[in-house]
């Protein structure tokens, strides 16, 4: 199991579980990127950054909303391939405005 960022960090980009993350398995590039993501090869399920999160965006893979299922691999796709999940990003959640 791992934690997922799902779409409501889109476009806010709050650094809240950035702060408290042990093992720093939360990234993004800042002016880039328009969500957070979390490696899930470096997290280690401890659950602190889901309390943060403002938004409510952090979820376990197993409770994560079947509407945003497919943030599970836009998370691991950012680790191999920025610009392809960037791309699933704007895919999944066109740019507002």
């Amino acid at each position: 199991m791992t934690y997922v960022i799902a779409e409501p960090c889109v476009n806010v980009l709050d650094q809240s579980c950035v702060a408290v993350c042990p093992v720093d398995c939360i990234h993004f590039e800042e002016g880039v990127d328009r969500m957070l993501y979390i490696d899930p090869d470096e997290c280690i399920d401890c659950g602190a950054c889901e309390p943060e999160c403002p938004v409510n965006a952090i979820f376990t893979e197993e409770s994560l909303p079947p509407v945003w299922a497919r943030y599970t691999e836009v998370n691991a796709l950012w680790y191999r391939d920025r610009d392809a999940a960037r791309r699933l990003v704007d895919e999944l959640r066109p740019d507002d405005g």
